[in-house]
């Protein structure tokens, strides 16, 4: 995430509309689900470019972690 510019914008708009499509393909929408980001090693990021988990089918607790 740190690593990107406006020139990211298309990109990141698709990504953005293609997760819920996910989310629904993998039945999570009725129930929730949450869209995590890992940016850097301290918060967990071992693959270095961008993704995104999609989390559901469970009950979410807050704070997460």
């Amino acid at each position: 995430l740190d690593a990107l510019s406006a020139s990211y914008r298309d990109l990141m708009g698709h990504l953005m509309t293609r997760i819920p499509e996910i989310a629904r393909d993998l039945g999570l929408v009725d129930g929730g689900y949450r869209v995590v980001a890992n940016c850097g090693e301290g918060a967990g990021q071992s693959v270095f470019h961008i993704h995104f988990h999609v989390l559901g089918g469970r009950p979410m607790r807050w704070p997460p972690g």
